[in-house]
Parts: C-alpha cells; sequence; structure tokens
C-alpha cells in the first residue's frame, strides 16, 4: 500500500490531534511536523523538512499562510488549509495559489458541519422571507477572531448579501424585516457550537451542530488529503471533498 506522505504544519492544540491522528491511520505517514513547540520532533520552518511527502496540512495561524504558500508551490505540493481568520488580501493569494496547485480550503473540516451547510442553503431557499434568521455560534475563551470562520460561512449558505447582518443587539429597537442576528459566545474550553434558528409565524426551525472534540476536524482534514493528493491544481472546497 503506497502511503500518503503528509507534512503538518501547526503543533498547537489542534495540530496535536491531527499527529495523534495520522501516527494512528495506516495509509498515511506522518513526514514531519512544523511548529514553534520546542520538541527535538518539530522543525521550526517549513524549509528546514528534508523528508519527502505528497501534501501538506495547514492547522497553524492565519500569519503563516504567505510562506506557507510559497512552499507549497515551490514543491509542487497539494495543500489543505484548515486556518481560519485571513484577511481578504490572504484570501485572494489562496485563490491566485490554487492556479498553480491544488488546494482544500475550509473554514471548519468536520463533516457534519459541511453537510449543515448544504441543509441550511435548502431550508432557506425553500422558507425565504417569511422567517426571520438568527445565527449564534459558541467557542472557547481562547478563541480570537469573531464571528467564527463557521459563522461565515452560515451566513453565505445563507446568502446573506441581501440582509442587514446585526451584531448581537443592544437598546431599543424592533427587529427589522430581512435582517440576520449574528452573536458570538466565548466561554470555557467549548470546542464549537452553531445554530442557525429560522423562525416563523407560530413555528421554529433550528438546526444545530455541537463539536463534542477537536478529532472531527482531524477526520475531516485527513479525508480532504485523500481527496487532493491525486486532483488537478484548483481550488476545492469540504463539498468538493464529500461529493459520492
Amino acid at each position: 500500500m503506497n502511503k500518503i506522505g503528509i507534512v503538518l504544519v501547526g503543533y498547537g492544540k489542534m495540530g496535536q490531534v491531527v499527529a495523534q491522528l495520522l501516527s494512528d491511520t495506516p495509509d498515511v505517514n506522518h513526514a514531519a511536523t512544523v511548529g514553534k513547540t520546542p520538541d527535538a520532533d518539530v522543525y521550526a520552518e517549513l524549509s528546514a523538512t528534508m523528508q519527502p511527502f505528497d501534501a501538506i496540512i495547514d492547522f497553524s495561524h492565519h500569519s503563516n499562510i504567505e510562506k506557507i504558500l510559497r512552499y507549497a508551490q515551490e514543491k509542487q505540493k497539494p495543500l489543505v488549509i484548515c486556518t481560519t481568520g485571513f484577511s481578504p488580501e490572504q484570501e485572494e493569494k489562496i485563490t491566485r495559489a490554487a492556479e498553480k496547485i491544488p488546494i482544500v480550503y475550509s473554514q471548519n473540516m468536520s463533516i457534519g458541519i459541511n453537510v449543515m451547510l448544504d441543509a441550511v442553503r435548502r431550508i432557506n431557499d425553500a422558507l425565504g422571507v417569511a422567517f426571520d434568521v438568527e445565527l449564534i455560534e459558541a467557542h472557547h475563551n481562547l478563541k480570537e477572531d469573531a464571528p467564527s470562520g463557521t459563522a461565515k460561512m452560515l451566513l453565505t449558505a445563507l446568502n446573506h448579501n441581501d440582509n442587514t447582518l446585526v451584531y448581537g443587539r443592544e437598546g431599543h429597537r424592533r427587529r427589522a424585516a430581512g435582517e440576520i442576528g449574528v452573536h458570538a459566545v466565548r466561554g470555557g474550553t467549548i470546542v464549537g457550537e452553531h445554530t442557525v434558528l429560522f423562525a416563523g409565524a407560530d413555528e421554529m426551525l433550528e438546526i444545530k451542530h455541537t463539536a463534542l472534540s477537536k478529532k472531527i476536524f482531524a477526520a475531516g482534514a485527513l479525508r480532504a488529503v485523500r481527496f487532493i493528493a491525486n486532483q488537478p491544481a484548483g481550488l476545492y472546497r469540504m463539498a468538493d471533498v464529500l461529493k459520492p
């Protein structure tokens, strides 16, 4: 069996979960890890890695994306980007890099979340303007960006460009027609929770995803690597990865 050689960038809490999954998975080879952790087995820079590999998984920090893109293009290797918090300029650099190498980019690697995105899109199309929409997301107290990258994905699924986004609520003002409320909760060790509430006259429909551990994101990234290993250059989403 030919194993897929993987370089993992990022060795924080999430990276360590990914590293453990890679070591437990028979069809992949964890070729190297790049991160800031002072560990003999962790390289400080991508350029220091000498082992042969087939793909890169990025679970680091958005500030690293430029050098990761440069390295992936230099080596002509597929890249799975699992990091969030990119600026519009960084997003554009990812898009341009995908003209030269295959990239899977998703702000949430969970298979369940990506199924939820499709469900939210379909529900929103069916219910239309007769239902008010509120989005609530919750994460641990160390998360920096708000709303979460996944919340932004859900807003895209809701076709939010035709709506006014209201971040939290304060003061004395009635809810306006067509607006979407976006609420971010930060506390404790919440892995990730996303809820979309559709509220109509005399009825409510709620679709919710709860992450019970970081393992789901690692499993999604591994599935993305298996997909991207044999794809031509292009920008792919988890929806592409999950196609039958």
